[in-house]
């Protein structure tokens, strides 16, 4: 009897969730999950923000460059040559709507992220500054303004909201002016044969995209006033790098391609000078001459670019801008000249420079995850070395 009573199986407790215990549960899960999903989104905003620096404005300068050059194709023109006409069809003003579009999203995208730098991440964005390399890059979001602002389809520079944005974006470009050459010749530590690289140019053509935005509002004076301030540092600096000081030598075989800088200078200064004195004339072609024969020596050196080009990163972009400016420089000059020459070098120019700037596009956004990368050349220059005081 007893042993029966033992082999009976124990008895069932059914237990029963209320509505109330249900939701409490639910409840925790939502705010687990949420506190999850917010930690991650903070972390990966963390290191976005680490790891961002003005050297990625290199895409917003390439695109407002292409912006200004697809502008000036579908432009009013007195070439009355066959191939201006083709180009002139073949470029829809739809499709250069959708490019300046995309141009300034990618800028204004850009700027948040720096901005939210700044808030988050002062210290880094002070070494930037006080870096010989990375203060260059702040000219370049000011740089794309400009080239946006000369090529918006809906102002012209008799607006007055193409004379206030012009303010907003020059005036931050002479102030960084004040600084960087007031250092040049006045701080022992920053001398310009002591911290000179290819990406001082930057600065040279921030003046000059001024001076032309100017010049195209009627303002000559500002114009040329800005012109001057940016050659007259441009023949010291082309000096000094051609003299090849210590400074020209800090840059990582990574960051090989801002040398196409050297020929983007010039090109912006033939534009310049041509938005002053309203014609494509001799001073305006020897700085066109220059920047080719300075963009032949380089394509003639393919070596020098060959450990730069082993992985994707961010310095890509520094090929597309030169090149666009020089395209555009090359359209001005086909349409002074009027030749059979002067329309097949444009059009080669054009055709290299569309190629670049698509394919770069399209690699940029396939490899997202490569434009961050934990060992970014650009960011070890400005973050891992010693803070040079202002």
């Amino acid at each position: 009897m007893a042993e029966n009573l033992s082999s009976q199986p124990a008895a069932m407790e059914l237990v029963v969730d209320t509505p109330a215990q249900t939701s409490s549960f639910s409840t925790r899960t939502q705010t687990n999950l949420s506190a999850i999903f917010a930690r991650r989104i903070k972390h990966s905003l963390s290191s976005i923000l680490t790891r961002f620096h003005a050297g990625y404005f290199r895409i917003s300068l390439s695109l407002g460059g292409q912006a200004l050059l697809w502008k000036t194709l579908i432009g009013p023109t007195d070439d009355r040559g066959t191939l201006r006409h083709v180009l002139h069809m073949l470029v829809h003003p739809m499709a250069f709507l959708v490019l300046w579009s995309f141009a300034l999203s990618t800028l204004v995208l850009l700027s948040l992220l720096y901005m939210l730098r700044c808030l988050f991440y002062f210290k880094m964005v002070k070494a930037e500054f006080l870096h010989h390399v990375g203060v260059n890059y702040l000219f370049a979001p000011w740089i794309s303004g400009l080239l946006l602002l000369q090529s918006a389809p809906f102002l012209t520079p008799t607006t007055t909201s193409y004379l206030v944005l012009w303010w907003v974006f020059a005036v931050p470009v002479v102030v960084l002016d004040v600084k960087i050459y007031g250092q040049w010749f006045t701080k022992g530590k920053k001398f310009l044969s002591t911290v000179a690289n290819p990406t001082s140019q930057i600065s040279v053509i921030g003046n000059l995209v001024g001076a032309q935005a100017a010049a195209h509002m009627g303002w000559k004076e500002s114009a040329v006033c800005l012109f001057s301030l940016g050659m007259v540092h441009y023949l010291v600096l082309l000096v000094t790098l051609y003299q090849r000081f210590s400074g020209s030598d800090k840059l990582p075989a990574m960051l090989r391609p801002v040398f196409f800088l050297f020929f983007a200078a010039p090109s912006v200064a033939s534009l310049a000078w041509e938005s002053i004195t309203g014609a494509f004339d001799t001073a305006s072609k020897m700085l066109f001459f220059l920047s080719l024969f300075l963009f032949t020596s380089l394509v003639c050196r393919p070596a020098l670019f060959r450990r730069s080009m082993r992985r994707f990163n961010v310095a890509w972009w520094a090929y597309s801008f030169p090149l666009t400016i020089l395209a555009l420089a090359s359209t001005e000059y086909a349409e002074e000249v009027k030749g059979s020459i002067s329309h097949l070098l444009m059009l080669l120019l054009l055709a290299l420079s569309v190629l670049v700037s698509v394919g770069l596009t399209i690699f940029t956004l396939i490899n997202t995850r490569m434009l961050l990368p934990d060992n970014d050349p650009i960011a070890g220059l400005q973050y891992h070395l010693p803070t040079v005081s202002a």
